[in-house]
This record gives C-alpha cells, structure tokens and sequence, in this order.
C-alpha cells in the first residue's frame, strides 16, 4: 500500500489533494469554517470513495493550524467505512453496522487496523467498539475532533463516530502508545466525591482535589491548568497508566479530560525527557519494520502546545519523518484499542 498526504494553509481543498489519484481511503481534516464544504467537495472529486473526517489541526513536517489536509491510502487497502450515531447516549444501538463491516473486510490481527474519529462520550464508544475488534484481535487508534461533528462517506454527523476498517492488502499493520510521563514516588490516591457527567474529580484521599495537588506541586491555583502539562493524573488500568488531564479548577473539586469514577485509584505523572522517549519510539518502529509504507498518529492537543512552548514540535515531526510517510491529526483525545488517554500519541504503522 501507499500513503498520500497533501495539505493547503490557506484551506484550499483542491491545493491539497493535487496528485491524488485513484484513492481507495481518505481522511480529511479541516477547519470550523469550512467543514462543511471541504466535505462537500471531497466527495464531487472522489465519488464514492470511502472516506472520514473531522475538525481538527493536521501535520507532515509541519502543522496546519486552520487550513486542510488529506491523507489517503491507496495501491492494497480493502476498507468499510461507517458511523456509530447517539454516542452520548446509546453507541451500541448501532453496533452491527461495525459487525457486519468487520465480516467484510475479513482482517486480521496481523493487517487491519480500526481508525476512528469521535464527537464526544469517548470511553463509552471505545468499550463499545473494541466488544467487537476483540475478537479478531484488530487494534483501534483514533481521536476526537473538534465541534462535535465528523464526517463519513461525503456526510456530516453529531454525536457521533466515525470509523475505517481499513486491511492492508501488502502488509502487516501495528499500532503504538507513547507516554513521555512516568509516576511520581509516593503521590497515589484514591478518588472520590467524583461527578462522572462533569469529569469532575472531589477529593484524594478525603482531602479536597485541588488543595492536594497544589501542596504536592506548591503552585498557585492559577498554575494549574498549565502545571498539568508537566503533572497530569495517571489513572491506572491493570499494569497500563491512562494519562487524565486537567482541564480547570471547579471550586475544590478539579474538572478533567477524561472519566474518574470513585474508587478509581490515581498516581500524579511528571515529565520524563520526551525527546529520548520519541527516540525510543522510533526505534522500537524501525526494529519492527524493515520496509515503511506508512504512520499515521495523533497527538494530543496539549503535547501539541507542550512541544510549542519548548521549541521541539517541528523538530519532532522532523524526526517522525525519518520513518518515512508521516502524518497525522492533532486531537482532542488520543484513542488507543479500549483506552481513552490524554496528553499522548497513538499511531498505526503500515508494512
């Protein structure tokens, strides 16, 4: 197979797609304003080709802010497409779309890969999704957008997800995870008094959520909304770490990015030195493919401003470039298999 990016700053979808032919999956990224056309017109100029979008910043070397990109795959995919709807309220209703999908395309472990865009309730449509990927061992990554809106085959929804089964014909298929944080000694708590419709966090260990993590951190109340680009929560999931980012302080409760439930067991995160941890990834990637067709990521929103801030995003997405064809969405929430995660980066590599 082979993977297609093009792009236009300037949110000119023709400049984007010039030399693209004969695609059998595209996904699309746009901005707010022109979302709904930037669909619109994917369609005219590839009827009936399967296809996602959302709204959402897209990169290669670079990132395009409010612009358009497209990435394609073509020359040995087989791909379904389809929507889960009422995922705030009922994904599942909807569950033997993505069944009769999977019987379809007829992958495996070894060569399929679940690519999903998601407007909202993310835990819930990923339990939902991965009841069926399970049993063939196919792995999800996928992202949230922007708006509350994604697209399938030339058609916008709602609440709703988006997703590509997508089979490579040529190859194997891996996903990946990458968490540039590690745990902090003896900052484990206990949640509760939690609000799971506010993703609101009460308390720690019986004390008031936002008083513990400004003694551990001695930051002021107004630092933590960005200290939490260096200490997120990790919310721990078997031997698995699940990054919880901190969105604002709600009196002394802390509202979240993700779900905390009480009883939920959480440890404080510190940054590790993320560019030896990028380094690693790639490596790890390279040891497992000797031949690259494709990687198609997502990065988190905050790894997005966290690389910003420190000078490194161009530099990391020159060194994800190494691995050939590189590109990706800058999402809201990073989907991983039955994970919702913040604050990292998933991907899916293509033989």
């Amino acid at each position: 197979m082979r993977q297609f990016y093009g792009k236009s700053q300037y949110g000119k979808l023709a400049e984007a797609v010039r030399g693209l032919s004969n695609p059998q999956f595209i996904m699309l990224f746009s901005n707010g304003e022109q979302f709904e056309s930037h669909v619109n017109e994917l369609e005219k100029l590839y009827p009936g080709v399967p296809s996602i979008g959302c709204i959402g910043m897209c990169y290669d070397t670079k990132v395009v802010e409010k612009g358009v990109g497209v990435v394609a795959f073509l020359d040995g995919v087989s791909v379904a497409v389809n929507v889960l709807e009422e995922v705030s309220v009922m994904p599942v209703k909807y569950i033997d779309r993505l069944v009769q999908d999977m019987r379809r395309v007829n992958g495996s472990q070894e060569n399929t890969i679940c690519i999903d865009f998601c407007a909202g309730n993310d835990a819930c449509v990923l339990t939902t999704i991965y009841s069926v990927l399970k049993h063939r061992g196919i792995s999800l990554i996928g992202g949230t957008g922007d708006a509350n809106k994604v697209s399938a085959n030339g058609r916008i929804y709602e609440d709703a997800v988006a997703y590509g089964l997508v089979k490579n014909q040529t190859g194997k298929v891996k996903a990946y995870k990458e968490n540039i944080y590690h745990q902090m000694k003896d900052c484990r708590f206990i949640a509760s008094h939690t609000d799971k419709s506010k993703y609101l966090i009460g308390a720690l260990n019986g004390q008031p959520a936002r008083q513990v993590y400004q003694n551990i951190l001695h930051i002021s109340e107004q630092e933590i909304q960005t200290q939490t680009f260096k200490n997120p929560f990790g919310k721990l999931n078997g031997n698995d770490i699940c990054i919880v980012s901190i969105k604002e302080v709600v009196g002394d409760a802390l509202a979240c990015y993700r779900q905390v439930n009480d009883s939920d067991v959480l440890c404080l995160l510190q940054l590790g030195d993320y560019r030896e941890i990028v380094r690693n990834t790639i490596r790890m990637i390279q040891h497992d493919f000797q031949r690259i067709s494709g990687v198609f990521s997502i990065n988190c929103l905050f790894r997005y401003l966290l690389f910003s801030q420190n000078n490194y995003m161009e530099e990391y997405l020159g060194e994800m470039g190494v691995l050939g064809c590189h590109a990706g969405l800058v999402g809201y929430g990073e989907h991983y298999n039955n994970r919702f995660i913040n604050q990292s980066m998933s991907c899916v590599v293509f033989e």
